[in-house]
């Protein structure tokens, strides 16, 4: 890979997910740290995301944003480094799927339950009903060790840190199956490393 790749993040953001992933694909990159009311929304960020928001990355002439397809791109970027089935194999199609389901289900469930909103009428709504959305991800957890089974993937990098997140915030119960998936998840070197590599950069801001 000879184009340079370059990360826009902040430490204190979901960032975090998108350095998980450039570790586990272990290949160089060169980080740009943003301040959330400052340079990210300077213009020549702004020309970047014109949301305003990391994480985003560039690589030569592509530019992505958005969690998920950051993380689609880098896997599949660097296929050597396992993280994604590749078209054909049948692991493919739930790989995408559960890739999808974080921000078309599971986030604008928790959203709504923890701003006491009550969901769109059924076949508006994109989960369905809560209860439904959760045992459906609970459900595939259960089957583990990772969501494709025996298989680590860009899905746990995503899951993982989604998770985390969640249940630090109680926004969903710490079941059981929950909490065993993100002790295995989370006990890869690579999230010690990411977690201090945050710490640094979030020290720095500070100073």
């Amino acid at each position: 890979m000879t184009d340079e790749l370059v990360f826009y993040t902040n430490p204190m953001s979901r960032g975090r997910i998108v350095r998980w992933m450039l570790e586990e694909i272990g290949q160089p990159y060169r980080t740009e740290v943003l301040d959330f009311g400052t340079t990210m929304k300077a213009p020549e960020y702004l020309k970047v995301n014109p949301m305003g928001k990391v994480p985003a990355i560039r690589h030569g002439d592509a530019l992505i944003t958005e969690q998920v397809a950051i993380y689609l791109y880098l896997a599949d970027l660097v296929p050597e480094a396992g993280l994604a089935p590749a078209i054909g194999d049948p692991l493919r199609g739930p790989y995408l799927r559960w890739m999808v389901y974080y921000g078309s289900c599971v986030e604008p469930a928790i959203v709504d339950k923890a701003m006491k909103r009550d969901p769109a009428p059924l076949a508006m709504c994109p989960y369905g009903d809560y209860d439904t959305m959760l045992k459906t991800l609970t459900d595939q957890l259960a089957a583990g060790p990772y969501v494709l089974g025996e298989r680590f993937s860009a899905v746990d990098v995503l899951w993982g840190t989604a998770l985390t997140w969640i249940t630090n915030f109680d926004l969903i119960p710490k079941s059981p199956v929950i909490v065993d998936y993100l002790a295995r998840v989370n006990a890869r070197p690579s999230v010690a490393k990411i977690k201090a590599l945050d710490a640094e950069l979030a020290a720095t801001l500070v100073a």
